[in-house]
């Protein structure tokens, strides 16, 4: 099974950008965007569901912003939509999957980079997703959480982490809060278990020719439950083509849906 996660800074966006042409020939089970930056009702043409996918959208009440999806070649057995809190649910933050024992999420985090009320909303975000993520634990599920977790956790996931330390992403608090859910909770970084090398990066800034360049960070995770970390078997992020100011993120597992 792969499981691909992309922030597509705008679906309609990335579509233009061949994201959908791209996924045709992708070989990929289950897709999880974020930041679709679009209402449902705006998305009628059919591209928006690709031929063998089933297809399931959580949007922002404010049109144009936010927004997640989820796209699955096998019919999940439930999806789910929200966190139960405001900030999760009136932006569109988390939709959820459930396969069997298995769930599949794509997830939004908050970015704080915008200012100081914004950075302490993120802060919200994480004190109650962690404790989401802590009630979890032994119901007896596994999980695969995707998405763009706007934090990155060592020095190794930005090329410019000296002059990053005290911007939004890099905090000393965020990656304390990525070592507690790594540490006292037991999830584990799906990613790092395939790849530990250096400049794996999966969001460029547009200023400075940063792409070009590949000076980025990687803020792209498959957070993962501690039983499944020995079904990980690949990992890839696709940076052969454009389609968003992120890149794709592609694990292979070692499961069926």
């Amino acid at each position: 099974m792969k499981v691909m996660t992309l922030n597509c800074n705008g679906i309609r966006s990335a579509a233009r950008k061949g994201f959908f042409d791209w996924l045709r020939d992708a070989d990929v089970d289950v897709v999880c965007l974020q930041e679709t930056k679009a209402q449902e009702e705006q998305l009628t043409d059919p591209v928006f569901r690709p031929d063998g996918f089933h297809c399931y959208y959580f949007d922002a009440q404010k049109k144009g912003y936010s927004g997640v999806a989820l796209f699955s070649r096998v019919e999940p057995d439930r999806v789910s939509a929200g966190l139960g809190f405001a900030l999760a649910d009136d932006e569109g933050r988390f939709i959820q999957a459930d396969f069997g024992s298995l769930s599949i999420a794509s997830l939004y985090l908050p970015s704080g980079s915008s200012g100081e009320e914004r950075q302490q909303r993120k802060f919200e975000f994480m004190d109650a997703f962690l404790a989401h993520m802590d009630r979890l634990r032994g119901n007896g599920r596994e999980y695969i959480v995707c998405g763009d977790w706007n934090i990155c956790h060592k020095e190794i996931d930005l090329k410019n982490w000296k002059a990053n330390q005290k911007n939004s992403g890099f905090l000393p608090q965020e990656r304390q809060w990525l070592d507690r859910l790594y540490g006292e909770l037991g999830y584990v970084d799906a990613f790092r278990l395939v790849n530990k090398e250096a400049e794996q990066y999966s969001w460029w800034s547009a200023r400075g020719q940063a792409r070009a360049k590949n000076v980025g960070w990687r803020l792209d995770y498959h957070v993962i439950s501690p039983s499944l970390q020995g079904k990980v078997e690949a990992a890839d992020i696709y940076t052969g083509q454009v389609f968003s100011d992120h890149a794709p993120v592609t694990l292979q597992y070692g499961l069926e849906l």
